[in-house]
């Protein structure tokens, strides 16, 4: 099992070093951020990649050639916009597991409170992370990135249950840890249709779905 702070050495990485020809001076670097957002921004708007080059230009103050001097094609740009939001949610997760580690002193703390936590984690990168997985079905260069942060994502999440494997019931702590994040994934993905293009599958209330989320699976982990 990883410890939460290590990073795999053969990850594969996706990012805009990855999918461009990186600026070397800063005016350079500044017209780049302009693209990126300018991307970013009409695919959030949006919920899909249906915006044109031209568009990106006229919102990033950028020229259509520079963005084809960085980019070569749109695609390369999508891919750069994607791997920026998975190294966001990386970030974010690492940071949220690093407080929640440092101010749970128990199982009964520290559950509700991830949940809680990962939830928000979760809604607040979900515009990227559905596009993500949408474009994962047809792009093996997002695709092999994505299933090794999520991957990562597990171990790292299982890595800090395990911190209070000694409140766990019965033996086998390392399946409890994995069956309980994957329960606690797969029911917030599906509310917030990550990997779909609909709207939540529910009306069910957000609050009280954490809540209630939180307690089952603390007395799943805890259970005999």
């Amino acid at each position: 099992m990883s410890d939460p702070a290590d990073t795999p050495q053969d990850m594969a990485i996706l990012s805009v070093e990855t999918v461009s020809r990186m600026p070397q001076q800063g005016r350079s670097k500044a017209s780049l951020e302009r693209m990126l957002a300018a991307a970013r921004e009409l695919m959030i708007e949006r919920g899909n990649e249906d915006f044109t080059l031209q568009e990106v230009s006229k919102r990033g103050n950028v020229s259509i050639g520079s963005i084809y001097l960085r980019f070569e094609s749109k695609d390369n740009l999508v891919r750069a916009v994607l791997g920026q939001g998975l190294a966001l949610l990386a970030e974010a997760e690492d940071m949220m597991l690093g407080v929640l580690s440092a101010e749970c002193t128990t199982l009964a703390d520290f559950v509700p409170r991830y949940v809680e936590a990962y939830a928000e984690v979760l809604r607040s990168n979900a515009p990227l992370l559905r596009l993500s997985m949408l474009r994962a079905a047809n792009d093996p260069q997002v695709a092999e990135p994505g299933k090794q942060t999520a991957a990562f994502s597990l171990d790292r999440t299982i890595a800090t249950m395990l911190r209070y494997a000694p409140e766990f019931g019965g033996s086998d702590h390392e399946l409890r840890a994995s069956s309980a994040y994957h329960i606690i994934f797969a029911t917030l993905a599906r509310q917030l249709s990550l990997g779909s293009t609909g709207e939540s599958v529910t009306n069910y209330d957000w609050g009280q779905l954490k809540r209630e989320l939180g307690r089952m699976c603390l007395a799943y982990l805890t259970a005999p």
